[in-house]
């Protein structure tokens, strides 16, 4: 079985998902870019390691990071204007490495920002025209990692992640203008994302490409409105002008992963009483 996860990137994901690997029994080693931080990582039992990629160099202090028998790559595209140039030649610094060592499965985490706002639904077989930098940024990324013969990358594209300490209606409290009310959200819970990370590792699966998002889409009028009343916050203005949307499909990752979503849709965390 496999039972070392090394996570590059524990923050607002990394955090939670080593715990709960922790938990099943996975020895955990987890990366932050600076020492003050590894003290955290001590305390939750994670192994520490400092690890800073940049487009020239991946900088680290213990090879043993990599002595695992799963890496997750859970560092998302910085927002910058050369983020297309930048982010790609990290991860390429990480394949670089990653070449000479002898861990050979990745879970790469990905975002449903690849697929452009087409007015239809997205699926995992599309031809890919990412509206975003950052989603070109990412799907390059994707490509390198997936055409690599030294390791085998399973591509997880979640949607917008709520859950935790993430209060939904925060998202568009502040925004001034009008928005379409019309257009359907694509999101998911943490509690979703870790537990499908967990299942991918305990079932194998690797050389997949999976959309994890929440299978119901309400509108953003239904899910914001609700949200801010129970939070307290101004909700934002509606318009009926209708913007390009996309809704994203999960059913490969379901049927796949025989998984049932613990929040199927938005509005359950909703109800929770988030």
């Amino acid at each position: 079985m496999m039972r070392t996860v090394s996570i590059l990137g524990v923050g607002w994901l990394g955090m939670p998902l080593a715990k709960k690997l922790i938990s099943n029994g996975y020895k955990v080693k987890g990366s932050v870019t600076s020492s003050s931080k590894m003290e955290l990582l001590q305390h939750a039992a994670i192994w520490p390691y400092r690890l800073v990629l940049t487009e020239d160099e991946l900088e680290l202090d213990d090879p043993g990071f990599f002595d695992a028998d799963v890496l997750i790559v859970s560092i998302p595209p910085r927002r910058r204007p050369d983020v297309e140039l930048v982010f790609p030649a990290q991860i390429r610094q990480l394949i670089k490495h990653l070449e000479t060592v002898s861990l050979t499965k990745v879970i790469f985490i990905s975002s449903t920002s690849v697929y452009p706002e087409s007015g239809r639904i997205a699926r995992e077989t599309d031809v890919l025209l990412p509206d975003k930098p950052s989603g070109r940024a990412l799907l390059e990324v994707e490509n390198e990692l997936r055409l690599n013969r030294n390791f085998e990358t399973t591509m997880v594209r979640f949607g917008g992640l709520i859950g935790a300490d993430r209060n939904p209606a925060r998202f568009l409290s502040r925004k001034t203008e009008a928005i379409d009310g019309s257009k359907p959200v694509n999101l998911i819970h943490q509690d979703d994302c870790i537990s499908i990370l967990m299942e991918i590792i305990r079932q194998n699966v690797w050389g997949e490409t999976f959309n994890a998002c929440c299978p119901e889409h309400p509108s953003r009028k239904e899910f914001y409105l609700k949200a801010s009343e129970l939070s307290g916050l101004q909700a934002p203005r509606f318009t009926d002008q209708a913007e390009p949307f996309k809704i994203v499909d999960s059913s490969k990752l379901i049927k796949c992963l025989d998984y049932q979503f613990k929040y199927p849709s938005p509005m359950s965390y909703l109800g929770a009483g988030f």
